[in-house]
């Protein structure tokens, strides 16, 4: 196989291997290579959502009461979900560190828990239980932050795609494990081979790809994107509606054989390698497309010249000295980094980069924030105590499986639906993020109204709405930061916005659902310090109807937040970023003579209806992070 030019000058077969040795590490070194990784490790990192499988395990082996297993859950979700010491180490290391920390907590936290339940260790206290799966699940949140972090800002200018694609193959994750778990370990037993199977696969996954996850510099070859991401997302759909069809056949076979497991396994794997397809169809453009300058894509600043000798002659001003304007770039470069502490409650306009604190004290942050609370953490206690709900209203553990399976799938739609089209809506009709972020919530309240009522076969139902509901909120949420807050400190930020979730799961499920399943269990005759059990729909009713009203609350809040950033929304989100792209690309259209030239940029003085003559002699473009 020849590229490019090996082709034109009739290479001998020596030179076609190396040829194609040469393109497949440019794939391998690739933006689009590094996307498919990340999509990979997302895909093993939400073994956090099939917590309503394996609890089961947990439960009967250590004898735990429904409030101790929801507050082992609340720890789940603080340490899936509090990310601010992955997102600070990502501030000062590359993602590779993020990563392999991340390999090894999840690898500890999963294979202890594992030790406990399987009586292979002595039976540990359950702070000692708490701190082993707040471990593991923290693995989760090294995860998100160094390769969907890294995503965002390899991708600035799709990043409502990134997210809800890469947040996506989380939400499918869930039914990704129970596929494999039952073609490994078979369904022969309550779920804990299942633990052992998330030590391990994740931290593989994420030690195998950690070289090629890294910020990247964009070039000119790097427009038209969005329809590589469609690919991705049609082959995410197939993969997805592959899961769903075979829950459903599984659930209707009642002796499904073993070595059909192993075939749908094998097609399961197939699917999810697929798209290394698009990810060589990309890169074989950049591959043939005319290499950048060295200057243009290693200079931490460009600088475009805007024709000086023009300029000078009509306004009667020398021209500036190269040394004179690099050193207002590096004056101004010092005014625009204030420290953490000046400057909090005077925040810079939406969209402009935030500091922390700017950020963490601000009204808007706040509102989210609540809203937050209120949605997520409803949604989060349906989806862990969906293994006990089922139980509850007298379904087979089959079809308790499918539910939670159900809902990872269900999971994987709302993130991808909630990215697409909130970036649809927003690019077309201006419609604030936030908007579509109150219409979920108010989709959610359906969903928990139906296991309130106990709705007679409503559970599949309320799975697949919950699901929906809990996967679309993250990638709005996140989104919205990014939007709002900026990204120079996205990896803090992104992790701080994810610590609303365990606050709302505390206090919706351990502080609520908890207290009244037990409380219910005892009035049926139930004994502490047992497996308490709890049958029939008040076992969850009065919970379930507070958190419907808690979501409506959420709803109205995030409102707020729509109207607030309306016209924020209105105007033009990511210009700066496709001023950085015109920026790379003018630089190596004009590498040969050493200067930039680009038309001066007067739309944004004509917009507001000034007719003052721009006198800059330069204009420079941030470009070396994003």
């Amino acid at each position: 196989m020849v590229f490019g030019g090996d082709r034109a000058m009739g290479a001998a077969p020596g030179a076609d291997a190396a040829s194609t040795m040469r393109f497949a590490l440019h794939v391998m070194r690739g933006r689009w290579f590094m996307f498919f990784a990340s999509i990979l490790i997302m895909a093993a990192a939400g073994g956090t959502y099939i917590f309503g499988i394996y609890s089961k395990a947990i439960k009967t082996s250590l004898g735990y009461d429904q409030q101790t297993l929801n507050t082992l859950s609340f720890f789940k979700d603080v340490g899936a979900n509090v990310g601010i010491l992955p997102g600070l180490i990502n501030e000062v290391t590359p993602p590779w560190v993020v990563l392999f920390c991340g390999a090894g907590m999840n690898l500890v936290g999963y294979l202890m828990i594992y030790l406990a339940i399987t009586g292979r260790t002595a039976q540990p206290p359950v702070w000692l239980m708490c701190l082993y799966i707040a471990i593991g699940a923290n693995s989760q949140s090294f995860a998100n932050t160094g390769s969907l972090v890294t995503a965002v800002k390899n991708f600035p200018e799709d990043r409502g795609v990134v997210l809800g694609l890469l947040k996506g193959f989380v939400g499918l994750s869930g039914a990704i494990f129970t596929q494999l778990y039952r073609a490994i370990y078979g369904t022969d037993n309550d779920g804990a081979d299942l633990v052992l199977l998330m030590a391990w696969l994740p931290a593989a996954i994420s030690l195998v790809f950690i070289p090629t996850i890294r910020i990247m510099p964009r070039n000119a070859a790097a427009r038209g994107e969005r329809k590589a991401f469609f690919l991705f997302l049609y082959a995410s759909i197939v993969l997805a509606a592959y899961l769903l069809v075979m829950n459903v056949v599984e659930l209707e076979v009642i002796h499904f054989p073993k070595p059909a497991y192993y075939v749908t396994a094998v097609v399961l794997l197939l699917l999810i390698f697929f798209p290394i397809v698009i990810v060589v169809k990309q890169e074989l453009k950049t591959y043939l497309a005319p290499p950048a300058p060295t200057a243009a894509t290693s200079a931490a600043i460009v600088t475009i010249t805007v024709d000086e000798k023009t300029r000078a002659s009509n306004n009667n001003v020398a021209p500036e000295s190269p040394d004179r304007r690099h050193q207002a770039i590096a004056a101004t470069e010092d005014n625009s980094s204030p420290s953490c502490f000046q400057d909090v409650f005077r925040p810079p306009a939406r969209g402009q980069d935030y500091t922390i604190l700017q950020a963490l004290f601000s009204v808007d942050m706040l509102v989210l924030f609540v809203a937050t609370i209120c949605g997520i953490g409803g949604t989060l206690t349906a989806v862990d105590n969906m293994g006990q709900i089922g139980q509850s209203l007298g379904y087979p553990q089959r079809s308790i499986s499918t539910f939670v399976s159900l809902v990872s799938i269900w999971n994987y739609a709302g993130r991808v639906v909630s990215g697409f089209a909130s970036e649809y809506v927003l690019a077309r009709y201006q419609v604030p993020r936030p908007l579509a972020l109150t219409v979920v919530l108010l989709l959610a309240c359906v969903g928990h109204a139906l296991i309130a009522f106990g709705v007679s076969n409503g559970l599949y139902a309320a799975s697949v709405i919950l699901g929906f509901c809990f996967g679309a909120q993250w990638p709005l949420l996140f989104a919205i930061i990014s939007e709002v807050f900026g990204l120079k400190y996205y990896s803090t930020l992104y992790n701080f916005g994810a610590v609303a979730s365990p606050v709302g799961s505390y206090i919706l499920n351990v502080r609520i659902a908890g207290r009244m399943y037990d409380r219910e269990a005892l009035r049926q005759g139930g004994r502490r310090g047992r497996d308490l059990t709890c049958i029939g729909v008040r076992c969850f009713r009065e919970s379930f109807l507070i958190i419907t009203g808690v979501t409506l609350l959420g709803a109205l809040v995030s409102l707020v937040l729509a109207w607030r950033t309306r016209n924020f929304y209105r105007g033009d989100l990511y210009g700066r970023f496709r001023e950085v792209g015109m920026a790379g690309a003018a630089a190596a259209g004009g590498a040969e003579d050493g200067k930039v030239h680009e038309a001066e940029a007067s739309s944004s003085g004509g917009a507001s209806g000034s007719d003052t003559k721009d006198t800059s002699s330069s204009e420079t473009v941030n470009g070396s992070k994003v």
